[in-house]
């Protein structure tokens, strides 16, 4: 029962910070913290990915040349850095990653 009650509580919490901006329309943000919000989503995305690509058994940093997750990462930063084309990103991203962890044996077929 207690974890019905601490899943219902933070609904309730999350719903009510959301709502409250939907609730007043006419709310604006200074430009500074307009313009630092603009760098939120690439700050979260980052603090997502890159533990994944430096620590892939979660323990243990890996900066060698065999962590497919590093190698596939840096290509990655470097195909979205040419095409500016997010679909192209996640493709060639997951292409190259596949194709390395199959490459270098670390991928069961």
């Amino acid at each position: 029962m207690e974890n019905w009650l601490l899943i219902l509580g933070m609904a309730v919490i999350t719903y009510s910070i959301r709502y409250s901006l939907f609730a007043m329309p006419n709310l604006s943000f200074p430009p500074l913290v307009r313009q630092g919000l603009h760098y939120v989503p690439t700050a979260v995305l980052t603090a997502i990915v890159v533990p994944g690509m430096l620590l892939p058994d979660g323990q243990n940093w890996q900066f060698s040349l065999d962590n497919a997750y590093l190698l596939a990462g840096l290509i990655t930063i470097a195909i979205a850095a040419v095409t500016r084309h997010l679909l192209a990103t996640i493709g060639g991203g997951l292409l190259v990653f596949f194709l390395l962890r199959w490459a270098m044996g670390q991928l069961q077929i």
